[in-house]
């Protein structure tokens, strides 16, 4: 493996989890000045924040899949939880604000590449077929072994 790609991957993994880590905690305690949004940006957000749970749920799963990024802990299943958001992301900077696409366009290059990078560990979700595991169960003293199917 050349050393490209063996840095790529871990890369494109902090990029993502700062991202997310950072911008997540900034819905939270403020810290990064954002601009106004548009009348219809603003319009969406404040029909999701009259809720009064989305958008924290939301931002709290960011937080907590951002730092399982930067942490390298649990990459496929924050990579797995993550690419709704993303997609919702990309959708609301097409339709509402375009302005903010090109960073939406970053986090979905990201997302896609790490995804294939992490690519075994998704094998058993793309599967056509799926077989449930099956417990052992205890007959008389002895452990029957599962079958394989054909």
């Amino acid at each position: 493996m050349r050393p490209i790609q063996k840095v790529l991957p871990t890369l494109g993994r902090l990029l993502m989890g700062l991202v997310f880590t950072v911008f997540g905690l900034n819905f939270f305690f403020h810290f990064i000045p954002m601009p106004p949004p548009t009348p219809r940006a603003a319009a969406f957000m404040g029909a999701l924040a009259s809720g009064g749970y989305l958008l924290q749920l939301v931002h709290g799963v960011e937080v907590v899949m951002g730092v399982f990024l930067l942490t390298n802990r649990r990459v496929p299943l924050a990579l797995t939880i993550l690419a709704p958001i993303i997609v919702n992301i990309v959708a609301f900077h097409i339709a509402v604000a375009p302005e903010g696409l090109p960073m939406a366009v970053v986090l979905l290059a990201l997302e896609v590449y790490l995804a294939w990078t992490y690519r075994t560990a998704f094998a058993a979700v793309v599967n056509s077929v799926a077989l449930p595991a099956v417990a052992p169960v205890a007959r008389s003293g002895q452990v029957e072994r599962p079958r394989k199917v054909a």
